[in-house]
């Protein structure tokens, strides 16, 4: 499902995902602000910080996505396991605990606290010559899977 560049709107169907499929793991992916041909693996995500404004013109009140929430919280899918034991031919793959201050971490943050953690971010290059679909689609297949063998060894 493809998420709005608007706070509020992310928020509800973060939220409406959790109550109404109730997921083993929720999976969010979001373009990379660079164009360098990379995979950043998201490990947490930050509560406080959001002043940049959505699509709508926006941001979250007190800068916050959830009022009263912890600070950051971290995903149950350990990111640095994956990472040291994953690869991908053909393009990098880094650790990441800081999803940047837009609807990507507020996104990720609201999955992780309505999913008490089982949830996890993805930042994706934008596609290229090198960077194509099935490329990318076939590197993140790779991904996914090993995450979902993390979900079976935790026996949530």
């Amino acid at each position: 499902m493809q998420l709005p560049v608007v706070y509020q709107k992310a928020k509800e169907q973060v939220c409406k995902i959790w109550t109404t499929l109730q997921p083993l793991l929720t999976v969010h992916v979001g373009l990379a602000s660079s164009n360098t041909a990379l995979i950043i693996l998201e490990q947490c995500g930050k509560n406080k910080g959001y002043q940049e404004r959505d699509a709508c013109g926006f941001h979250p009140e007190g800068a916050c996505c959830i009022l009263d929430g912890p600070e950051k919280i971290e995903s149950t899918i350990n990111m640095k396991t994956l990472w040291k034991n994953i690869s991908v031919e053909g393009i990098d793959i880094i650790l990441s605990r800081d999803a940047g201050r837009y609807i990507c971490d507020y996104t990720y943050y609201a999955s992780l606290y309505y999913g008490n953690g089982r949830a996890a971010f993805i930042h994706i290059p934008p596609l290229s010559e090198s960077v194509t679909a099935e490329f990318l689609g076939k590197a993140l297949q790779t991904i996914i899977l090993a995450m979902l063998e993390q979900c079976g060894e935790q026996r949530w």
